[in-house]
């Protein structure tokens, strides 16, 4: 019995004992998260609680091999920030640079001193992308002071490849994060860009957070929600063609000392861009003394005046109208007389009775002048409108400019009659080479584009493709200038020496006189010179447009581009394994 009642007892005092304690703890509670809830919160919010970002992050961007494998364009590369605490220092400023002197970047044994100098600091970066096969030669080093951060930065493997249309990301004055400011990179930022942060947070601080820990929490969590929209992009460019196109245009450039040298291969009967590269470029990973100009991509954001070979879409335009056919004859005295100005053929000769044909194969001005007169002012502006030489193609690039084509509305018949010929009328090149495309494919529109798929985080994966544009001249209209424009490479260019025994190509050179936009006119000694081409003629893989600018030693564009552009086919011939069609 009595040992009954002690049990008793005992279970009592530690029950009593229990419901003070859960008292004591309940009313500390209520002075914390009631009485005190401010306190407590704001201590929480800076002592137990930080938004931190993650490490650099960002979708990559892929060239497509021509068996559908994919190489890197641009990509994350995970390295090592190369820092010093002069505080901690054992070794002098100048022992230290000189054992780091293979490490350093873009800095000198004397200004690494003088940046590491400083007692007051405790950290210097001398180096915020060491890559990882040079952590174990740092640490081995084992300098006290100097330390290795775990870091990410864009990276470029093709360099210069393709550089202004890659293009590159940079801080803006909007963004504290690294966004795309040109090229692809730009057009596509909302995709590639990826802005990572966790909320670091214990126990305590979820306890007694206050709700605006709470919101910036689930924003944080938004965010990250969203990269799930995030992905990356896979391009038509295709990196053996673009690294044969870089090769090209940089010995025609140098060849001839000219200002640019730029090119585009296209697919035309779907748009899809498999080289465009402009010679001088610069290289992605070191833009270090590249002037702002340089990143400009002039395929999509300068205009020209191409010369000669707008005459294809001039003739095109005629026979599609039915004013010419290639038999169409004309009397040609070597110029002719338009509200007071002269125009003349390139060397002011006249040939006397000439068929459409030899037009294109002498590249005639007064012939395609004559087959304007023949059309009408209005067909052929509506033809050169429909060709769509003044808008926007629509391609997948920032900046793209506009055509000038206001002398497309002249009272007089001398604008028209230029117009024909590639003077007075200025356009892109990537709005040139939509435009020739018509001649190719059948005579409709084409979007050009570089990018071909999404591949988004969560897994999903989107297909881009464009729908045929609008039908600019008849299936007809484009299988007869396709004709034409063989016969010039088979018996014209090059006195027929460039042809090619088992495949068709259609092709024609331009020269155009600069303008002089100080003075007005043109410069009598400046030329620009240009070349496009596809092939086979009937039903073309590819199309190819190349131009340079101010070509030094030489007139005429057959003479700098020809060998260019034959290299080009036969590459493209060969990698492609192109059925022969003769």
């Amino acid at each position: 019995m009595y040992t009954k009642n002690k049990l008793v007892y005992r279970v009592r005092v530690i029950s009593l004992l229990s419901i003070l304690i859960a008292v004591g703890l309940i009313a500390r509670l209520y002075q914390i998260q009631i009485i005190n809830s401010d306190f407590y919160a704001n201590e929480a919010k800076k002592q137990y609680s930080q938004v931190k970002n993650g490490l650099f992050s960002r979708g990559s961007i892929f060239f497509s091999n021509q068996d559908g494998s994919l190489l890197s364009a641009a990509t994350v590369k995970e390295g090592y920030v190369l820092a010093v605490n002069p505080k901690e220092l054992e070794l002098s400023e100048k022992e230290v640079c000189y054992q780091l002197k293979s490490f350093l970047q873009d800095i000198d044994l004397k200004k690494c001193q003088q940046k590491i100098s400083d007692k007051n600091r405790t950290y210097v970066e001398l180096n915020n992308q060491v890559t990882k096969d040079k952590y174990q030669a740092i640490s081995d080093l084992k300098l006290k002071g100097v330390n290795l951060y775990d870091t990410r930065w864009r990276y470029y493997p093709g360099k210069s490849l393709a550089a202004q249309t890659i293009g590159f990301i940079g801080y803006t004055d909007k963004d504290a994060n690294l966004r795309g400011k040109y090229g692809l990179e730009r057009y596509y930022d909302d995709i590639l860009f990826r802005q990572e942060k966790f909320y670091s947070v214990n126990y305590f601080a979820e306890l007694f957070g206050s709700d605006d820990i709470k919101t910036k929490k689930e924003k944080i969590d938004n965010l990250n929600k969203d990269n799930k929209n995030k992905g990356d992009i896979v391009l038509s460019l295709e990196p053996s063609v673009s690294k044969f196109l870089s090769e090209v245009l940089k010995k025609t450039n140098d060849k001839y000392n000219s200002k640019v040298t730029g090119a585009i291969i296209m697919n035309p009967s779907n748009g899809e861009v498999v080289a465009m590269d402009l010679y001088p470029g610069f290289d992605l990973n070191n833009r270090n003394g590249v002037g702002i100009e340089r990143f400009k991509n002039l395929l999509v954001e300068n205009v020209y005046e191409f010369g000669s070979i707008v005459k294809a879409l001039t003739m095109a335009a005629g026979l599609d109208s039915g004013a010419v056919t290639a038999d169409t004859t004309y009397y040609d005295a070597g110029h002719i007389r338009l509200n007071g100005s002269t125009i003349s053929n390139y060397d002011g000769r006249g040939r006397g009775v000439v068929p459409m044909q030899e037009v294109l194969n002498q590249s005639l001005n007064t012939g395609v002048s004559y087959v304007v007169k023949k059309m009408g002012r209005d067909k052929f502006r509506n033809y050169f409108l429909n060709y769509k030489l003044g808008s926007e193609t629509g391609i997948d690039l920032p900046n793209e400019v506009f055509g000038l084509v206001d002398n497309l509305y002249s009272p007089r018949d001398l604008e028209y009659a230029t117009a024909s010929f590639g003077q007075g009328i200025a356009t892109t090149p990537i709005a040139i080479i939509r435009a020739l495309s018509v001649l190719a494919n059948g005579g409709y529109l084409v979007t050009p584009h570089l990018v071909k798929q999404i591949r988004y985080q969560d897994g999903s994966v989107k297909d881009i493709t464009y729908p045929k544009g609008k039908q600019v001249i008849s299936k007809e209209s484009s299988e007869e200038i396709s004709r034409m424009l063989t016969v010039v490479v088979d018996k014209a260019l090059r006195g027929g020496r460039v042809k090619f025994k088992h495949y068709s190509v259609a092709a024609k050179t331009g020269t155009a006189q600069i303008p002089d936009t100080v003075n007005g006119g043109y410069y009598k000694d400046r030329y620009l010179h240009s070349f496009f081409g596809y092939f086979p003629s009937y039903n073309p893989k590819f199309i190819i447009f190349i131009y340079t600018v101010e070509p030094k030693g030489v007139r005429y564009a057959s003479e700098t581009l020809t060998t260019p552009f034959i290299n080009l086919v036969k590459f493209l011939i060969n990698y492609y394994n192109v059925v022969p069609d003769r």
